[in-house]
């Protein structure tokens, strides 16, 4: 077993290599060890999934202590670096945050997502305000002695402040992405942000790892890898697809009567072998 710091230190030396990162971010145990199973280097989770899997909409809906439950069970279940999507830090105060990274890492993960808006597709923390939340985060790990990966989510292109002057969005977002990196960040996620001509501009302005948003309107991948994007995650839309085919399947069964969507699955085995012995 890899001991956390040297968990910490492939996520970080992941987001600098030559290799482009990808994250299909999961919710649950066996999503993870599914992904180990099919060679990927490391693990993200992403709060939209996690809450929705348990029948709660996004934004910090689920208890604190729900959350960290969830994520001491994903990081036990794999030996390989788990970063967690955190929000906006569960506590509006230090001190609150102080208690949400002590238990995040206790819990086992090494890295988080931290984003800077105040309310969905509203306004933003300030600049100073978010930096020293991210001095905070960056002052508890270092307590743990932990190299904690901060990715840094800047929220500019889905805030209604910002908006419609592109060129603003951009700059607001780059001065964003080097106070962060400053205030001890790591990588940064202009979440939002995935056209291949503004892609192209943010990686040439901004002097640091940064992880894009995989979604339907996003520059394919080798696009993102030929550019320099370090990070490539899909938020909630692996359980959305997930999801759509179970939406699919049980109207099928209940208009149809046809149980032909059964036959192309994984059998009790195959399960299995992602699933923990109780034993271990």
């Amino acid at each position: 077993m890899h001991s956390q710091q040297e968990k910490a230190n492939t996520l970080l030396s992941l987001h600098k290599g030559k290799e482009l990162l990808i994250l299909p971010n999961i919710w649950n145990p066996i999503g993870a060890r599914i992904l180990v199973a099919k060679g990927y280097p490391a693990i993200a989770t992403a709060s939209a999934a996690l809450s929705a899997s348990l029948g709660y909409e996004d934004g910090e809906n689920i208890r604190k202590s729900t959350l960290i439950e969830f994520l001491k069970r994903i990081a036990s279940s794999v030996d390989v670096p788990v970063t967690a999507d955190i929000e906006r830090g569960y506590g509006e105060s230090l001190d609150e945050l102080e208690d949400t990274i002590s238990q995040v890492i206790d819990a086992g993960i090494v890295g988080i997502n931290i984003e800077d808006s105040l309310l969905e597709g509203g306004s933003l923390r300030s600049i100073a305000e978010q930096c020293q939340r991210i001095s905070t985060v960056r002052k508890i790990a270092d307590r743990h002695n932990l190299n904690l990966v901060i990715n840094a989510r800047v929220d500019c292109f889905f805030s209604s402040s910002f908006f419609p002057d592109k060129t603003k969005v951009i700059d607001e977002t780059v001065t964003r992405a080097k106070a962060y990196l400053e205030a001890g960040a790591n990588s940064i996620y202009p979440i939002g942000a995935g056209g291949e001509t503004t892609v192209r501009i943010l990686r040439d302005r901004i002097l640091a790892p940064i992880n894009i948003l995989a979604s339907p309107t996003t520059a394919p991948l080798s696009i993102l890898r030929s550019i320099g994007i370090n990070r490539v995650s899909f938020g909630p839309f692996l359980f959305r697809n997930c999801f759509k085919h179970f939406a699919d399947i049980v109207e099928n069964i209940s208009t149809q009567e046809d149980c032909a969507c059964f036959e192309n699955i994984l059998s009790g085995e195959q399960v299995a072998s992602y699933l923990l012995n109780k034993n271990e």
